[in-house]
């Protein structure tokens, strides 16, 4: 696209690079922002389904305009700012949350050099500016000058900070074994794992319990069921979002599902094969690879709700000590355990 400005309207390399830069933005932000209304929308539908109910049903056909209208309804409603907050890092703290969950998806690839920015630190990256969406938490509590709001910040903050931990060692392991940081990279190494013919790390049984656990993990990283203690009705209101309304209380709520989608896509691209077909055969590839990765990031939202809608919510001890006793020990073992196995298999330590 870059070439495209140049050759074609005649600018100079700098204004074609920027141009080329802020359409493929807005290429990825416009598209993502109507899939979060839209997975608001499926996200109650299946909710109502396994719940035996119909779900929206009434605002445009078959319901499929409820999240627009309830965009709409935040929209006019007034932002109400409680006398004793911090004003300028109360309206901070939605805005930092909401970038951070948009910034993630510039190194996220759809199909073969369809991606905002190819690096090579891509998967360092992802961590850095998803670690940043904590800082939105923890000032949105903190500068409510609530009790409840600041209590709850403080759990997600540490519920965050605790399955972080555990998702780093498990990309060591898929970094080890792909030996790349490229996201595209690894995507590639997964074509035909162990020679079966099947495109993913899924299929290989030193990373498959890694492919689990990172989608435990997931789970708790986004706070959905049954890790959404800091939202949990019956004792925090609404958790760190209590004090907010209008606009602000809407970035949270688009942040949150955005995250949802990316922890969907990662899900897909770290171990699923993202854009490549589940089977490494010619004609499945005539499939663009936008599609595969847009249908398997599909199904893991799927499973996200049907978690939502069939499992318990977890005591703040136990989803603590799943992360630091159970996730943490067993992470830190399997680095161990494949980067020995490596050495063993490629570099001939074993002969």
């Amino acid at each position: 696209m870059t070439a495209f400005f140049n050759t074609t309207l005649g600018l100079s390399y700098g204004w074609s690079w920027f141009l080329a830069t802020i359409v493929g933005i807005l290429v990825i932000a416009m598209p993502l922002m109507l899939a979060v209304a839209m997975i608001i929308y499926a996200d109650r539908k299946i909710w109502a389904a396994m719940a035996l109910r119909r779900g929206p049903n009434v605002v445009g056909p078959f319901g499929l305009l409820q999240s627009f209208a309830d965009g709409l309804k935040v929209f006019l409603q007034e932002t109400i700012i409680p006398a004793a907050a911090n004003r300028g890092l109360f309206l901070l703290a939605p805005i930092i949350t909401f970038t951070t969950a948009l910034i993630v998806w510039a190194v996220v690839p759809f199909a073969p050099g369809v991606v905002l920015a190819d690096i090579n630190v891509g998967l360092l990256y992802i961590l850095a500016a998803s670690s940043l969406g904590v800082y939105g938490v923890i000032l949105s509590g903190w500068a409510s000058n609530s009790k409840y709001p600041f209590y709850s910040a403080l759990r997600a903050a540490a519920q965050m900070v605790s399955y972080e931990v555990a998702i780093g060692f498990i990309l060591i392991s898929i970094v080890m074994w792909a030996g790349t940081f490229n996201l595209s990279g690894i995507v590639m190494a997964q074509q035909s794992t162990l020679n079966t013919g099947i495109n993913g790390f899924f299929i290989n049984p030193l990373l498959f319990p890694m492919a689990v656990m990172f989608f435990i993990s997931a789970l708790a990283e986004t706070q959905r069921a049954p890790f959404d203690l800091t939202e949990a009705e019956s004792e925090l209101v609404a958790g760190y979002q209590t004090e907010y309304s209008s606009m602000s209380f809407a970035l949270f709520w688009l942040g949150e599902y955005a995250n949802v989608i990316l922890m969907c896509a990662l899900n897909a691209t770290l171990f699923w094969g993202g854009w490549l077909p589940p089977i490494n055969w010619a004609p499945l590839y005539a499939v663009p690879g936008i599609i595969w990765l847009l249908g398997k990031i599909a199904f893991f939202f799927f499973v996200f709700s049907w978690v939502k809608a069939t499992v318990p919510r977890y005591r703040y001890d136990q989803l603590m000590r799943l992360g630091w006793k159970v996730f943490l020990p067993v992470s830190l073992f399997w680095v161990f355990l494949v980067s020995g196995i490596l050495m063993w298999v490629r570099t001939g330590v074993g002969a």
